[in-house]
């Protein structure tokens, strides 16, 4: 006789949606689910990824909605509980199902999901801000590394993070049609760690620019640097909070400073005047150098053809004397044998304007 093969089950949304519903009334009016009995199955409802999934795909909107009442509300903690108990966390949200028990003391780090049950309870109730809350440690399960001494680290975990949330949007499109809450939770995620890391010797300069690398969302990153304090030592909480209020002081009282100075057209104005003031002088030096070195080169050449001027003489009288005749007019040397024209008035003295003449046209054949 054949076995009866099993029929598959068939996915039901409503029993998701059904699910979902109680989360939302244990997280807002607190409500505990009814003792369970050793061995039975749980009293509350519970459906399965398929039905979660079918959901998904049926009453996104909804699933959206439901999810956002939790984090929202007064006892996210336990909405979230609730959420990992109807079997929701695990079929929606895999990446955060998976801080659940990670780090509960094996490796001396805190437990990620009691941490950020926390995160989203002390979180203030913005959206952007609870949604940024329950996320931004998802990268932490993927880069924990222990170090040969027992120390645990979790180097590069905010930017893992922004890349599994961009694969979770792929996979549930939550936040489609609401894309400028999906770009603030992913800024959130990425750059959570960075309030944390300032410190009382950063610079003004340091200071303005981490306000204008984080624009309109520099509120909401602090509001969750300060609920991402979890320490329960109280000396390290108060530190931390005092840190993050340091920070936002100095970034309220440098656009104060800014304005103390003269507007923005004049300050421009200023500027240009004094760099036209600079090239200005820069050119009248270049032109001034210039002229002196142009005046150098040229007295340096006259007075170099001048210094040859009684060697050129020499060599004109010696050619007249050659030719056995006293210098006579319109006599000129065979220029073949070196010899430069003789002045055109020969047997006149050489006055200093005849000397003049003679070196600026001999300019050429006596350097």
């Amino acid at each position: 006789m054949q076995e009866e093969t099993k029929a598959p089950k068939t996915p039901d949304p409503e029993r998701a949606m059904t699910a979902l519903a109680w989360a939302v009334e244990r997280a807002e009016r607190g409500v505990p689910p009814p003792p369970a009995e050793p061995g039975t199955a749980p009293t509350h409802p519970v459906a399965d990824s398929e039905d979660f999934r079918a959901a998904s795909s049926l009453y996104l909107p909804d699933v959206r909605r439901t999810i956002d009442r939790i984090i929202m509300s007064r006892d996210a903690e336990d909405g979230l509980d609730a959420l990992l108990e109807c079997g929701a966390l695990g079929a929606m949200l895999p990446e955060v199902k998976a801080m659940v028990g990670f780090g509960d003391g094996e490796w001396r780090h805190k437990d990620v999901w009691k941490h950020t049950k926390q995160v989203v309870r002390q979180a203030v109730p913005r959206l952007e801000v609870r949604w940024a809350a329950l996320l931004h440690d998802i990268g932490k399960v993927k880069t924990r590394t222990i170090s040969p001494s027992g120390e645990v680290h979790f180097f590069g975990h905010a930017e893992v993070g922004a890349r599994m949330f961009d694969r979770l949007d792929r996979r549930l499109p939550i936040f489609n049609p609401e894309p400028a809450l999906k770009s603030s939770v992913r800024f959130l995620i990425l750059h959570h760690l960075r309030a944390s890391q300032y410190e009382a010797s950063w610079t003004d300069s340091a200071v303005r620019r981490f306000a204008k690398e984080m624009g309109d969302q520099l509120q909401d990153l602090l509001d969750l640097s300060r609920a991402d304090i979890t320490t329960k030592r109280p000396e390290k909480k108060k530190k931390g909070l005092r840190q993050i209020s340091d920070l936002a002081d100095r970034v309220e009282q440098i656009p104060e400073a800014r304005r103390r100075r003269a507007p923005t057209a004049e300050r421009h104005r200023r500027r240009d005047d004094a760099r036209l003031r600079s090239a200005a002088l820069a050119q009248d030096r270049r032109a001034e150098e210039g002229a002196r070195s142009s005046h150098r080169q040229r007295r340096g050449a006259v007075a170099r053809v001048c210094r040859r001027i009684p060697r050129v003489l020499a060599r004109q009288r010696g050619a007249v004397r050659a030719v056995g005749g006293a210098p006579r007019r319109g006599f000129t040397p065979d220029p073949s044998r070196g010899y430069p024209p003789l002045h055109p008035d020969q047997g006149q003295p050489w006055t200093s304007g005849h000397r003049l003449r003679f070196a600026q046209s001999m300019r050429g054949n006596c350097l």
